[in-house]
């Protein structure tokens, strides 16, 4: 059997061991409790976004001089320079007009943004629309209902925002419950059209009618967006603002009730399918509010605007916020092992005591050594810790940077007196830490927790 002798030699050393592991444990619960919550039930593996610059926005297309498109507005009411898209109700927009001298610039979409600076220095330009973004004075009008975005992208129909915008800055205050109607109409498509398009939807997945932009539909980002490979994607381009337009929607959901099915018109969006009710209008809203100012401006490809869309599909299905199964993500073991700390910390520095209380008794060390284990140094250091443990409890935001500090000034005297360095440098660090801890005390307001009461009355 080991004799008291070795005991006491063993506990020297692993004492110092299991107070190195209080420090790391409450070290690590202190700093752990800065992290944000996240209360999301996994993290997407897309990020919606649209690009800029890279992605074919830019149409390319050339404008006249900014001294030339300034005489043709002064010389017309309606100035549409060559590929402008926007149109509108001239009717609607005539009676927000009144008798104003109002003088509307259309410009093409995918303008570069020098092109669109030239575009706003035509100052006699009351209003300036750049593809289907509305601009005059210091407002630009945008869409906020799911049927001015449709309207606005499936028929580059402005009447809307130009019917706001010309209120605004006549400073007439709301708009008339008669401009909040209708959008552009809609019809069933005809059995021929219906046919056409699910033909192609069951042989490829995917129907792309003439003058569409989409080339190919991103299988892996449509697969993350519904939980499943089988997406069918109906790709037509914008429709005609005076003409009703075909709704494929909801007849192909009757087709195929169990298919996830994205129909575009343009840069809008339709989601018919599983679960529709649950995300399409909070998702559809959500996308065309972020992303509103570029794909009225820009021509984007339908293929860039699918993938942002599925993306941000994406991101709402890792919400959580429809039923959707969520793939298995690995558990933090940080967050699992966080309620163990404290415990973890009470049990070594408790380990900590009894084993110095071995160490103490024993032989003094040789002469001349400044740290000697009956000169109270140990005692003071076993006291400082207890008073750490028990005041951990009660910090907050406030006294965590000193309690730390405190706990890391008793480790570095512990290291100290176990390699027997001069004694000034360890009640150096005893008294560091020891000023520490009566900040805390201080703060946390309990009698008995300052440390010269502590060990007074620890020691008496």
């Amino acid at each position: 059997m080991l004799d008291r002798r070795r005991l006491r030699g063993l506990a020297g050393p692993t004492r110092w061991v299991v107070l190195g592991i209080a420090v790391a444990s409450v070290t690590a619960f202190l700093v752990a409790q800065r992290q944000s919550a996240d209360t999301t039930y996994g993290r997407s593996p897309s990020t919606a976004t649209i690009a800029e610059g890279s992605a074919g926005e830019i149409s390319g297309a050339t404008l006249p001089s900014v001294g030339e498109m300034t005489a043709m507005v002064a010389a017309e009411r309606v100035v549409r320079l060559p590929g402008a898209v926007a149109e509108w109700d001239t009717g609607r927009v005539s009676a927000a007009i009144g008798a104003s001298d109002v003088r509307i610039l259309v410009a093409p979409p995918g303008l570069t943004k020098g092109q669109q600076s030239e575009v706003r220095k035509v100052e006699n330009a009351t209003i300036r629309i750049v593809g289907t973004k509305v601009s005059g004075g210091f407002y630009q009008a945008s869409g906020s209902t799911l049927t001015e975005w449709r309207d606005q992208f499936a028929r580059n129909d402005v009447t809307g925002q130009l019917v706001e915008l010309i209120r605004a800055l006549r400073e007439d205050a709301g708009r008339p419950a008669a401009d909040d109607a209708a959008g552009g109409a809609w019809r069933d498509p005809t059995g021929a059209e219906l046919d056409t398009v699910a033909a192609a939807l069951r042989a490829g997945g995917r129907y792309v009618a003439p003058g569409a932009t989409l080339a190919a539909v991103p299988a892996k980002t449509a697969e993350d967006a519904f939980g499943t490979g089988s997406t069918f994607v109906v790709a037509l381009p914008v429709q005609p603002r005076d003409m009703p337009a075909p709704r494929f929607g909801p007849r192909l959901a009757e087709l195929f009730p169990d298919r996830p099915i994205v129909v575009m018109y343009g840069a809008w969006i339709e989601y018919h399918g599983p679960h529709a009710a649950d995300f399409a209008d909070v998702t559809a809203a959500s996308f065309y509010a972020r992303f509103d100012d570029r794909l009225s401006a820009y021509a984007y490809p339908q293929d860039n605007v699918l993938g942002a869309y599925l993306a941000l599909v994406t991101d709402v299905r890792y919400a959580g916020l429809f039923d959707r199964p969520l793939p298995y993500r690995p558990v933090d073991p940080l967050r699992v092992a966080l309620p163990v700390l404290p415990w973890l910390f009470a049990a070594c520095v408790a380990a900590f005591l009894v084993l110095s209380a071995r160490a103490l008794p024993g032989p003094r060390p040789p002469k001349g050594l400044a740290v000697a284990g009956r000169d109270g140094v140990p005692a003071r250091l076993a006291g400082l810790t207890a008073l750490a443990v028990e005041v951990s409890g009660l910090t907050d935001n406030r006294t965590d940077a000193a309690l730390t500090r405190a706990i890391s000034s008793l480790g570095a005297a512990r290291e100290a007196l176990d390699a027997r360095l001069p004694d000034q440098h360890v009640r150096g660090l005893l008294d560091s830490a020891e000023r520490e801890l009566d900040s805390v005390g201080r703060a946390v307001g309990v009698a008995g927790y300052r440390p010269a009461e502590y060990l007074r009355g620890r020691l008496a």
